[in-house]
């Protein structure tokens, strides 16, 4: 049985459903605004959190939308097929798959609940402690005073040369570095540079190397590293997967990026029948998104270098009363 045929036939009563709008001032000096979809019934909600990272975008959640009545799981995902969850077009190409995922995810939360199941029973598997890594732009050493035993994705800068690495691999705590190649017209947008491939791979030659760019000549500076290669900005589907360019060893799971359920899951199958390694990302979740990936992360990839720390990690300064590695499994029903 697939996975998705494992949780399709769910039955789920909505009633209506609810919104509520998060905003969190970050310490980077921008304001990130989520958007949490609430359903309702059988006197339970479940939630899901629209992580668009327009923030005018989440001014037109529509509120009216078809969604009472009793359902499998699987029709109220064909029901969602047949409405219009934007007004307009979203201000990021990847909003429609960010709002899909708010309302899928809390039907499917809402469908475990009121069935009394948590993810793993739901699915035939065990739910695990989740390592996770720190994912930061900073210096990872101010964070390694605090907590010693923490690892780090780092996003790689341009300036970045071979002393400094030198200096990060001295500390053997870096497991990803990411090279944002395929953001286009964002603040971490990183152009390809062939010196800085063949630094970082040489110099770091334990660390997942994430989004390089493959293309004009590129590969060539990654030579030997191709098992370590890794994607996740380009992958929102298993056709996204049969597209790249090589087919990875490793990739980053963001369960936003896939829009359903059912195209998450059917992605997560088809790496683990290939043999591809899956760790999980985030996308700076304010609300109940951060514990849904940390659970998905429990049943599908606990041991994984996951970019999905507590919250906490993205409030301020480092300090030593942070939740640390690995997670202890989540308990209860639903998918937080």
């Amino acid at each position: 049985m697939s996975l998705w045929d494992a949780v399709a036939d769910l039955e789920v009563r909505v009633d209506g459903y609810a919104l509520r709008r998060r905003e969190s001032h970050t310490p980077s000096g921008w304001t990130r605004v989520t958007t949490t979809v609430v359903l309702e019934g059988d006197g339970m909600t479940g939630e899901g959190e629209d992580v668009t990272y327009t923030a005018d975008d989440h001014d037109h959640v529509p509120e009216g939308l078809m969604l009472a009545g009793t359902w499998s799981l699987d029709d109220l995902s064909r029901q969602l097929d047949e409405l219009e969850l934007w007004d307009g077009d979203p201000g990021n190409h990847t909003g429609q798959d960010h709002r899909r995922w708010a309302f899928e995810s809390a039907s499917l939360d809402l469908a475990l609940r009121q069935n009394e199941r948590g993810l793993g029973e739901a699915l035939g598997r065990e739910e695990r402690p989740i390592r996770f890594v720190v994912s930061t732009r900073s210096a990872p050493e101010r964070w390694l005073e605090v907590a010693p035993g923490l690892e780090f994705k780092l996003d790689a800068e341009e300036d970045w040369d071979r002393p400094l690495l030198r200096r990060l691999r001295e500390l053997d705590r870096v497991r990803v570095v990411d090279l944002k190649a395929y953001y286009r017209g964002t603040s971490v947008d990183l152009a390809p540079d062939p010196e800085l491939y063949r630094a970082i791979v040489e110099e770091l030659p334990d660390a997942i190397v994430e989004d390089a760019w493959l293309e004009d000549g590129l590969r060539d500076a990654l030579a030997g590293a191709e098992d370590r290669l890794s994607f996740d900005a380009p992958v929102h589907s298993l056709s996204d997967l049969d597209g790249l360019p090589l087919e990875p060893r490793w990739l980053n799971i963001k369960p936003s990026r896939f829009g359903t359920v059912r195209g998450l899951f059917e992605t997560i199958e088809a790496c683990e029948e290939r043999g591809i390694q899956l760790y999980g990302g985030g996308q700076y979740e304010l609300g109940p998104g951060r514990l849904q990936i940390q659970r998905l992360a429990s049943v599908f990839y606990p041991d994984g270098p996951n970019d999905v720390a507590p919250s906490a990690y993205n409030e301020g300064e480092p300090r030593a009363d942070l939740p640390q590695s690995p997670l202890p499994p989540p308990e209860g029903p639903g998918l937080s």
